[in-house]
């Protein structure tokens, strides 16, 4: 079991979130999923028990206050608040549309700190609770041709460094997830165990949850035993 109540997953879909609600509500969490478009959760809400909100811009302040709002209502104020969500522009640097670089920053950056900012504001007068920020390859490694996700994945590891520093010595644990390496989709077959699967991600993040105080867990990195880093 799990010392936790109530948990907010950001940016919901298939996947690693998909896994990680599962895995949360069979430890006896109640768990609110927001993303855009509530009705592709629909199987996994009714499979699990847990709650779709609609979350129109994560990178909105007005927004992402409403869904915490919601939540807090439906639920109470969550102690685990996870943010998956984050956005691309991929390309050559002399051909990026600014405005779609403007979109992913926004998405995978600005959305995180507001998640983060929402959070601390109802975990540290608790003196308790767990953020969680997901990752990529791009959090520590900038790929041609995808200056925009590194640009957004890099800040959210410094959000999470800060936050970790700030948060952690008022009872709130900060873990930010380097996911380095492809996800496994569902249904597809990878014999030679290539890619990550979302459930052993999850698995991951629960481990994480279950960490004693005095072991807290920064960072992790994420990456099946054929990938090269």
């Amino acid at each position: 079991m799990l010392n936790f109540k109530t948990a907010l997953i950001i940016g919901a879909g298939p996947g690693i979130s998909a896994s990680l609600t599962r895995s949360l509500t069979k430890a006896g969490v109640k768990v609110a999923m927001a993303a855009r478009n509530i009705k592709k959760l629909s199987d996994l809400a009714q499979e699990t028990g847990a709650k779709a909100f609609p979350v129109l811009d994560a990178a909105d302040a007005f927004s992402v206050e409403q869904l915490f709002d919601e939540v807090d209502e439906a639920f109470g104020a969550p102690d685990i608040v996870v943010y998956n969500a984050s956005a691309r522009a991929h390309g050559p640097l002399a051909e990026l549309n600014p405005a779609d670089v403007h979109r992913a920053l926004d998405i995978t950056a600005f959305g995180g700190f507001l998640a983060v900012h929402h959070a601390a504001r109802r975990m540290v007068p608790q003196g308790h609770g767990a953020i969680l920020l997901t990752g990529a390859s791009a959090s520590i490694k900038g790929f041609p041709q995808s200056a925009a996700f590194a640009m957004g994945k890099f800040a959210l590891r410094g959000l999470a460094q800060s936050a970790a520093r700030e948060l952690g010595p008022k009872g709130i644990h900060v873990a930010h997830f380097i996911i380095d390496g492809g996800v496994r989709k569902s249904g597809v077959s990878d014999a030679n165990d290539g890619l990550l699967t979302p459930d052993a991600i999850a698995q991951t993040y629960l481990d994480v949850l279950k960490q004693p105080r005095d072991a807290w867990s920064q960072e992790v990195d994420l990456r099946p035993w054929a990938e090269k880093f």
